[in-house]
C-alpha cells in the first residue's frame, strides 16, 4: 500500500463517515450495532464522529456485524490501516522547532517500558556523544543549540532501571564517519560502556552477517503499542497492533543474528582500534 501524506490526514474522517453510512444503509441504530459488536454505544458513537480511531480489529467486528460483502471489507480495512498511521514530515518539525520534537520523544520514552531501536545507518541520539549529536544536526536549519541540549537531557532516561532498552546497530551504523576518527572512536567506546548498564542491551550486526532481509529503515518500537519508521523526509508512526507486531517480528529476527554482551564489546573494542589505526 502506498501511503500519501494527504491520505494519512483525510483517512480518519473518511473512515468515520464510511462506517456511519454503512450502519445507516443496513438500518441499524448505533445501540443495536454496539450490542452486535460487544462494544459500548458511546464507543460506536465516538468512532462514527471521528473522536476515536478504531483499530483494525474494531473495524472487522463492525463490518462482520453489518454483514458487509468481502470487496467492501477489503476496501474499508485498507482505509482503517491508513487511519491508524501518521505521517510527520521533517519540514513541519523544523517549523515548530526541533526542540519540541525532542519533548515529544521524551514523553514517548517516559510512558514506555520496553523500547527497541533498530539502527542500520547511524547511532541514535540516546547513545550519542555531544560531538556526534552536533554533527548529526548539520543539515538542520537554524540554531540547533537547544536541540543538542534536549537530546543530551533525554539520555537520563537510560539510567531508569524500570525501563528496558535494546539497541541493534549494524557495523555501518557504528562506523559511519559523520565525525573525525578520534571523535568516532570515543562514540564507539561509549556504546561499549552503556552496554554494561543492566537495563541496556547493545547488539551489533557485523558486515557479512547472513540475513535474508535487508536493513531498510531505522525504526523504534515503544512496548507493543507504537512503532516509528524514519525516512529522509520525515517519519511514519504506526499505531495499529498488526503493524507494530510486524516491526517487533522484524526486530526479533535481527536480534537473533546480533552479537551481545562480551562478544559485542569485543567487536566494539576492535572497531575502536581499527578507527584509531587509520588516524
Amino acid at each position: 500500500m502506498t501511503l500519501e501524506p494527504e491520505q494519512l490526514g483525510q483517512s480518519k474522517s473518511d473512515l468515520a463517515e464510511t462506517l456511519r453510512a454503512l450502519r445507516k444503509r443496513v438500518g441499524l441504530t448505533g445501540d443495536r450495532l454496539a450490542k452486535r459488536c460487544a462494544m459500548s454505544q458511546s464507543k460506536i458513537s465516538k468512532i462514527e464522529t471521528g473522536k476515536v480511531t478504531p483499530s483494525l480489529v474494531d473495524v472487522e467486528r463492525i463490518l462482520t456485524a453489518l454483514e458487509a460483502p468481502q470487496e467492501l471489507v477489503a476496501e474499508v480495512t485498507a482505509l482503517a490501516r491508513i487511519a491508524n498511521t501518521e505521517w510527520q514530515d521533517k519540514r513541519s518539525s523544523w517549523r515548530r522547532g526541533l526542540e519540541k520534537r525532542q519533548a515529544e520523544l521524551a514523553s514517548l520514552e517516559a510512558t514506555s517500558t520496553d523500547l527497541r531501536y533498530f539502527l542500520p545507518a547511524m547511532v541514535t541520539g540516546l547513545l550519542a556523544t555531544p560531538e556526534y549529536i552536533k554533527a548529526s544536526l548539520t543539515h538542520s536549519p537554524g540554531d540547533t543549540t537547544k536541540t543538542v541540549a534536549k537530546k543530551l537531557e533525554r539520555q537520563a532516561i537510560l539510567y531508569d532501571s524500570s525501563k528496558s532498552f535494546t539497541f541493534l546497530l549494524t557495523e555501518q551504523a557504528i562506523r559511519w564517519a559523520i565525525v573525525p576518527p578520534s571523535a568516532l572512536a570515543i562514540q564507539v567506546d561509549r556504546l561499549a560502556s552503556l552496554s554494561r548498564l543492566p537495563n541496556i542491551r547493545v547488539g551489533v550486526l557485523p558486515n557479512g552477517t547472513r540475513s535474508t532481509r535487508g536493513p531498510m529503515n531505522t525504526f523504534t518500537t515503544y512496548d507493543g503499542r507504537l512503532a516509528t519508521v524514519e525516512t529522509f523526509t520525515g517519519r511514519i508512526v504506526f499505531q495499529d497492533p498488526r503493524d507494530v507486531a510486524q516491526y517487533l517480528e522484524i526486530f526479533s529476527m535481527y536480534e537473533q543474528q546480533a552479537l551481545f554482551g562480551e562478544a559485542a564489546r569485543q567487536f566494539l573494542s576492535e572497531s575502536v582500534e581499527s578507527i584509531l589505526h587509520d588516524l
